[in-house]
């Protein structure tokens, strides 16, 4: 007897689970900064590049970004409550200890000389976006303001990412191959900003 159930595509199967986790993971990575959201972007854009639906790697934007700037806004509003909190709160204490003193003044420096142009270039930065995010708390930034500068900013990071899975996934033949690439990469400049702010410290020495 013949199924008049259709068979589910792989393909089909994927996205209808993968873009759900990856807009529960980037937003989950930007509320709490130990998820690397950029390495996720990347590789979902690696899977992207091998599918042959429409609009995967426009999906792939769309959800990255708006998930980011989703995470992004709350993690700024739960800031602003802490802040206005007489004993402040744990989100405001996470951002605290991942914006090092010397990160938070330079970011207060460049948040006033540059404002908003700053929070755009922070989320391409690594380990910039909290010293920056902390900045604008800081200097009492309302949630409009920041939400007009964080759009854009999220816009960015997503395309910069999504652009290393690309080339990831057109360097090699094999989906996988492709992702461990871009993982490799993106790890990489993570790690730049700790490496380089380690040798100006031995230098100094």
């Amino acid at each position: 007897m013949l199924s008049v159930v259709p068979a589910v595509a792989p393909e089909s199967t994927q996205q209808a689970i993968g873009y759900p986790s990856l807009f529960l993971l980037v937003l989950i990575g930007a509320l709490v900064p130990v998820v690397p959201t950029g390495a996720l972007v990347s590789s979902a854009a690696v899977v992207a590049v091998h599918q042959t639906a429409p609009f995967s790697m426009a999906l792939v934007f769309v959800t990255a970004s708006l998930a980011a700037f989703l995470g992004d806004v709350a993690l700024y509003w739960l800031g602003r409550r802490g802040m206005r909190s007489r004993n402040g709160s744990r989100w405001l204490e996470a951002i605290r200890s991942r914006a090092p003193e010397d990160r938070l003044a330079q970011a207060q420096r460049k948040l006033a000389d540059h404002g908003v142009a700053v929070l755009v270039l922070s989320r391409l930065m690594p380990a910039g976006r909290l010293p920056v995010m902390l900045a604008c708390l800081l200097a009492q930034w309302p949630l409009r303001r920041f939400v007009r500068g964080n759009l854009p900013a999220c816009l960015a990071w997503a395309v910069t990412y999504q652009l290393i899975g690309v080339l990831g996934g057109s360097l090699f033949a094999e989906p996988w191959e492709g992702v461990l690439a871009a993982v490799v990469l993106t790890v990489l400049i993570s790690a730049v900003p700790s490496v380089w702010r380690r040798l100006r410290g031995t230098a100094a020495e």
